[in-house]
């Protein structure tokens, strides 16, 4: 009889264990709860958002300006006069007397190239190119080889300058101007509008001498 209620106590103990105990098995699930319950929303990545808003690579594609040599396109062009290839010599040291401007004249996905080749001594204009990116290769689309000349990028526009020399007028004082704009349509530049401006020679004129009296 005393072991049978020996045996009887013993199980009663462990009956109580399994259904009212807070053992190491129980308290390993209540950890891992509150870190279940967030990894829904660790899933949740806002990447597709931010690659919307990434910028678009067409930002890439428009040239450095080092990456182009503007000598070395218009001794290569074939369109280019010998005599301004010849011309084209370095002032001092490796400075040629070129003029570079970059910006988007024809609606390429690429910059548009405008160069203005000057003499060394007088800074004078004497040929003017506008290069426009094709297929990877620069393609000349317009030129102007009548010096003196100069021509610069205004807001989408093609803006020729040409100074105008009558007899007798020194190269540092021209008798006046022809201001061109050109516009790319239908895959060419069109003259849209033409502006003459004369100059004054009063103020580059010596000042008469005082008469007696």
């Amino acid at each position: 009889m005393a072991g049978l209620a020996a045996l009887g106590l013993f199980a009663g103990a462990l009956a109580a264990c399994s259904t009212g105990g807070t053992g190491a098995r129980d308290e390993g699930p209540a950890r891992t709860d509150p870190v279940g319950s967030t990894a829904p929303a660790a899933t949740v990545s806002p990447e597709p958002d931010s690659a919307a808003a990434s910028p678009a690579p067409s930002a890439s594609a428009v040239p450095s300006p080092a990456s182009v040599d503007a000598v070395r396109l218009v001794k290569g062009d074939p369109k280019v006069s010998a005599d301004i290839k010849r011309d084209l010599k370095p002032c001092v040291a490796k400075e040629y007397p070129v003029d570079v401007s970059y910006g988007n004249l024809t609606g390429g996905s690429a910059n548009d190239i405008v160069v203005n080749v000057m003499t060394c001594g007088d800074a004078v204009g004497i040929g003017t190119y506008v290069y426009r990116d094709d297929d990877g290769a620069y393609k000349n689309v317009f030129q102007a080889e009548e010096p003196p000349v100069y021509a610069e990028i205004d807001r989408g526009d093609l803006v020729v300058t040409k100074q105008v020399y009558e007899k007798g007028d020194s190269v540092a004082s021209p008798s006046g101007e022809e201001i061109l704009t050109y516009r790319w349509s239908g895959g060419r530049f069109t003259e849209v509008e033409r502006t003459h401006n004369d100059y004054s020679h009063a103020v580059d004129g010596a000042s008469p001498a005082p008469e007696d009296g």
